[in-house]
């Protein structure tokens, strides 16, 4: 199927094969088909990089990088002289990043470290008051080892991995679990706790400190730059005329 832009009347539409649609039905097919919200974060993105200078060294750096990526491809190619221009627009995206919030990244590590360090905790989960008890008392007593019981008795996918959940950042954790691991030290066994249908027996095994390094910087870069961008589409409001 032939797909194409054609122009008409001064008016952009698309084709495709014997089908040309008008420019207003192709905003109401990216509405229906929810990818108008796409389009409009691209926009705002443009927007926001129209101002990014980029020298022509870092612009050549940002081509040969994605030369390696793409080898097979002929540089002369219209296809690579695209996807260099995609290049160019994701270091100007990078920059406007690090230009807008790299600055005070320091202080936002440090607001949001206790939910970016990682844990290792063991964990048993049932549905059984009586049996979560016994499990609490014959660790406690050192009755059985907490990877036997799990291997044992537990009911989520803990049991094929002795109990041992992680590394995993507390973020992502339900936030009674986080409360619990967040209060342990090392080793410490919490009783049998509630969470939503299921009763979980939990013990700390090691704290990973977050560490503002590389990987840790262009997460939080991305996660400032979600947070603007989807206060931006919040905030505008976009409605599609009939011109």
């Amino acid at each position: 199927m032939v797909t194409n832009l054609i122009t008409n009347n001064m008016n952009q539409v698309l084709q495709l094969g014997d089908r040309i649609l008008q420019p207003t039905e192709v905003l109401s097919l990216l509405s229906e088909y929810q990818l108008l919200p796409l389009l409009i974060k691209e926009i705002f993105i443009d927007q926001a990089i129209a101002e990014i200078v980029c020298t022509p060294e870092e612009e050549q750096l940002a081509c040969e990088q994605l030369a390696q990526q793409y080898q097979g491809l002929e540089p002369q190619s219209e296809s690579f002289q695209k996807l260099k221009i995609m290049a160019v627009r994701q270091l100007k995206l990078e920059k406007f990043k690090e230009e807008t919030w790299g600055g005070d990244l320091n202080s936002y590590f440090f607001q949001r470290k206790n939910q970016l360090d990682r844990v290792i905790y063991s964990l048993i989960t049932t549905s059984e008051l009586g049996i979560a008890q016994e499990i609490y008392f014959r660790i406690q007593e050192g009755e059985q080892s907490f990877a036997e019981l799990a291997r044992e008795y537990a009911q989520g996918p803990e049991s094929q991995t002795d109990g041992l959940v992680g590394p995993i950042d507390l973020q992502s954790l339900h936030p009674t679990l986080v409360n619990i691991l967040s209060k342990s030290q090392p080793q410490q066994l919490s009783p049998p706790t509630q969470i939503n249908n299921v009763l979980v027996i939990v013990r700390l095994e090691k704290i990973l400190p977050a560490q503002l390094d590389r990987p840790m910087r262009q997460r939080l870069l991305n996660e400032r730059f979600n947070q603007w961008l989807q206060t931006q589409m919040t905030e505008q409001k976009c409605q599609i005329q009939t011109i």
